[in-house]
């Protein structure tokens, strides 16, 4: 198998920029219509989020971006706030410094500092932190998943898990076979590097609601790799739902998928958010 071919999301999506190019219109849509303010949850510039409000006592949306870890902003990943903000959900879309400024570990450690954030000052916002449901695309679906193993919460002095549910857009949760691709040579991973940061290799929790989709014009890996994670997910004691690709759907306009309401994802998102 050709796995440098088969990690290449670009090359089967020809759109792939003019969708790159709406993340930003739509998310910049949603914030000429939406209350929202952004907020630092570490030292850094990229260590920030944006947060759209809602009322007390809210389910909480906490986003990741995607970008291979290397590209794209919390600034292109709010377009499903207007949706989730309608229903009284309160949307955080995370940002975090890139690849290869950042290291894998780092990008992790960031994604939980900022979930940290969100539990201590999340009410202040409309949202109650014991109804966080993470979500993430692509690479950010692979930091939302690291987001739900168990093992790191004490010392940020979070509950274990520090989640309530999960949605999870064409991940990546076993590195491994990263390693000996074009992908590595920003990300510069090893061995042990790729083992540490595998959702799919590591302890997960029981009773958690996931949904897991990906586009149907993916790679078989893409495929195999939410296909595989879902497995693990349910042998964990997870409650799993699969949602079956729309036709047509890609690696990069599923989500939108998840701001849609009537959309498979976005439904099954709300039922396991009980929103």
């Amino acid at each position: 198998m050709d796995l440098d071919r088969e990690y290449n999301a670009r090359a089967t999506t020809p759109e792939v920029e003019e969708i790159i190019a709406a993340y930003r219109a739509r998310t910049d849509a949603a914030k000429a219509v939406l209350p929202w303010s952004t907020h630092s949850y570490g030292p850094t510039e990229p260590e920030r989020l944006d947060v759209y409000p809602a009322g007390a006592g809210a389910p909480v949306l906490v986003f990741i971006h995607g970008g291979y870890w290397r590209a794209l902003d919390s600034a292109d990943a709010g377009s499903m706030a207007p949706a989730f903000v309608a229903a009284d959900v309160c949307v955080v879309s995370v940002n975090y410094t890139l690849a290869p400024v950042a290291s894998l570990d780092r990008i992790v450690d960031e994604c939980r500092r900022a979930l940290a954030w969100v539990h201590g000052n999340i009410a202040r916002f409309g949202g109650d932190a014991s109804r966080i449901h993470v979500a993430g695309s692509s690479a950010g679906g692979h930091l939302a998943g690291m987001l739900l193993v168990g093992g790191w919460q004490a010392a940020l002095g979070l509950p274990e898990p520090a989640v309530a549910g999960a949605t999870l857009l064409s991940g990546l949760f076993d590195l491994r076979p990263l390693l000996g691709t074009h992908i590595n040579g920003w990300m510069s991973l090893d061995e042990a590097s790729a083992v540490r940061n595998s959702p799919a290799l590591l302890p997960l929790p029981s009773g958690l609601p996931v949904v897991l989709t990906y586009g149907e014009t993916e790679t078989s890996e893409f495929k195999r790799q939410t296909e595989d994670f879902a497995r693990r997910l349910g042998d964990a004691g997870c409650e799993v739902v699969v949602v079956p690709p729309r036709p047509r759907s890609n690696h990069f306009d599923i989500v939108f998928d998840l701001g849609e309401p009537g959309n498979a994802l976005h439904e099954a998102t709300r039922r396991s958010m009980g929103s």
